[in-house]
This record gives structure tokens, sequence and C-alpha cells, in this order.
């Protein structure tokens, strides 16, 4: 008898439960989407189980088509979350998140002269399913958001910059501050001025034959009177030799090009023990071998050299364009080590740099593969 009153009070709760599932959950539909069900489930794997609010900020930020349609569904099902069961923004999860392959439309592709021919284009069915877990205890609210675990990261494209896929790990920003919504465009190109100014100046004012600058990266700290900068370089002596004023001459320039007049302005200089290891300084060293007209495999195989021996675990250099002008356009790439992209916590160094040649511009890609943390 005392099993079979427990097997009742059990399926009981198993009701409850599942009546307070469907009064706190909303879903929203959206069919015939022209898109594939590949694009949008890359970005579906990305959203899955975060909260709504941190939702809307990916989408916004994440430059892939399928963000819009994937927006205006989850928007759709916050609004009638909260205008027809009344319940709080805040509190609102996505515990679903499908994408299923609807039918392919026929069409005809206009061309002119009458050569139109027929492509098909694919469709997609978007069902988002939000949860509101304010309504339960705290234990199933622990238990709840456990399950509700950040995505699988393993159907990523490969074409992400490794900077940011690590920014906020082992990354960090080299540009610190803050600022209102709608002054936040003006603050970017305000530091994209900075940066043009300065390696301006340098470009100038570097007594070097080879063209290599020399500047690892530039960071950026801006407060209410004051903007720090400070300029990694790995020759600072090329720039100070001879004029030991020249950072203030910079300073003024800067000041000039950016017409500070209540905000002071600070540059410091700060000299890395090992120029070779970073890839901004070893893609200008490559790009004044092929403005010389070096062939490309030498110039790699000597940064490589070089790299080898600021200690360094791996390397990968990749160059595109007109190389050593043939008519055709290719991409040519070394590696020598190890590289490992998909690694989070191995700390790669990348940049990508475009050099102007009689032949036309060529693209530099060089991944360097520092340490692991």
């Amino acid at each position: 008898m005392t099993n079979m009153l427990r097997n009742k009070n059990k399926d009981l709760e198993v009701r409850k439960r599942e009546k307070e599932d469907i009064k706190t959950e909303v879903y929203a539909l959206s069919q015939s989407i022209s898109m594939s069900a590949h694009k949008a489930r890359r970005v579906l794997d990305q959203i899955r189980g975060r909260s709504y609010q941190e939702t809307l900020m990916i989408l916004e930020l994440m430059p892939y088509r399928a963000c819009y349609p994937i927006f205006k569904v989850i928007y759709s099902a916050a609004a009638n979350a909260k205008h027809n069961m009344g319940l709080n923004e805040e509190y609102l999860v996505i515990i679903k998140a499908t994408v299923d392959e609807g039918t392919t439309v026929k069409k005809l592709k206009p061309r002119a002269r009458g050569r139109s021919y027929p492509i098909k284009r694919p469709t997609c069915h978007i069902t988002i399913v939000l949860k509101n877990i304010s309504l339960y205890e705290e234990s199933v609210v622990e238990n709840s958001i456990g399950c509700f675990k950040k995505p699988d990261w393993g159907s990523m494209g490969q074409k992400i910059n490794p900077l940011g896929f690590r920014l906020g790990t082992i990354q960090g920003h080299h540009s610190l501050w803050f600022a209102q919504p709608k002054n936040y465009s003006k603050g970017l190109q305000e530091d994209q001025k900075i940066r043009e100014c300065i390696k301006n100046y340098v470009q100038k004012n570097m007594r070097i034959s080879s063209g290599v600058e020399g500047i690892a990266r530039i960071e950026i700290q801006k407060r209410i009177d004051l903007i720090q900068i400070i300029i990694h370089m790995g020759f600072p002596k090329l720039l100070v030799e001879g004029k030991p004023r020249r950072i203030e001459e910079l300073q003024m320039n800067v000041q000039k090009e950016l017409n500070y007049v209540n905000r002071k302005l600070n540059i410091t200089i700060t000299r890395i023990t090992k120029p070779y290891g970073h890839p901004n300084i070893l893609a200008e060293f490559i790009a004044g071998q092929l403005r010389n007209r070096v062939s490309f495999r030498k110039a790699i195989k000597k940064a490589i050299e070089l790299t080898e021996q600021a200690d360094t675990k791996g390397i990968q250099v990749q160059i595109a364009g007109r190389i050593d002008g043939k008519e055709i356009a290719r991409v040519e790439w070394i590696r020598e080590g190890r590289v490992p992209l998909q690694t989070i916590r191995a700390k790669i160094d990348y940049c990508s740099y475009r050099v102007r040649t009689i032949y036309g511009v060529l693209g530099i890609k060089i991944w360097i593969f520092v340490d692991e943390e």
C-alpha cells in the first residue's frame, strides 16, 4: 500500500511539473525562410542554452546573414511571453532552438539576352522555445541552469579570427575605455586615427632600410581627462636615436591630428625582447622582402628561421595574390611546428597584412603558436 501511495504521489508531482512547464514555456515558429538549414544551425548552436538578453547581444554582433531572421523569431517569442503570459524577459532562457529543412524553391536566375538558367533555393523552418526559470525553487533553478550548457563549438566554421576566438579567456583587449552606445562608433574611429597617425609618423622617421617599422601593437587606455598610449616596439632605438625629443614630437602630432584640447595625451614606448616572435613585425619583414622582388619561398623560410630564434612552438605563414608576378592569383602557405587553432588555451598570435607590389596587392597572414596555458 505504501509503495502504491508513493507511486501516486510521484505521478501527481510529475503532472504538476508538466503543467508548470506548459505555463512557463513559450515558443515561436518561422517557416519557409529563404536560407539553408546549415547556415541557420551554425548560429543556433551558439545561442542555445543562453538567456534572452545575452542572445540578443550576441545576434547583434555576429556577422552572419542568418542572425536577422533568428533575431526576429526570438523577439517574437519573448513578446508572446510578455504580453500573453505576463512573464519577465530577464528570466527567459532558450531551452530549445531547432531548424528543419523546408521545400526547395525553383527559380530562374535572370541574365542578359535571354540566357537565364534555373537555380534551386533551399528553405528552412526555425523553432525557438523560451522558458521562465523564476517560478522554480532554488534547487530546481540550480539543476535547470546546470543543464543549460554552453553550445558545442565542434561545428564552428574555420574562418574565425584567432584573437577574437580567445578574447576573454587568454587574450585581452588592445583598447580599454567605456562609452555610451551612441558614442561607441566615434570612439572606435578615434582609436583607428590614433593608430594610423602613429604608424605614419614612425614610417617617416624610422632609420632603417628594410622598411620594418617594428610596431607590435598599440594599446590605448582612455579616461575622462587622460589618454594613455603604450607602443610596443621591437626596435625603439631606431626611432629615438638622433632626436631624444622625438616622442614629444609624436605626442604633439597626435594632438594636432585629433584636436585634443581638454584631454591630456601620454605616450610611452615599451621594448619587446624578442621582436621576431610577433606576427606584425614578421609580416613587415616579409613585405619588405617581397617589395625587393625576393622569392616568396626564400622570404618565408628566412622569417621562419627568425621565429625559431624567438623560442616559439610553431608558425604558419600564408601569402595570397599574384605571387612572383603570375597572371593567375593563388594561395601558398608553409607551416613549421604545431599551430593548434581550435585549442582555446593555446596562446596564438595572429595578424593579416597587405603589401603593394608592382604586380598588385598581396595578402600576408601569420599564425604563431607562442605557448600553451
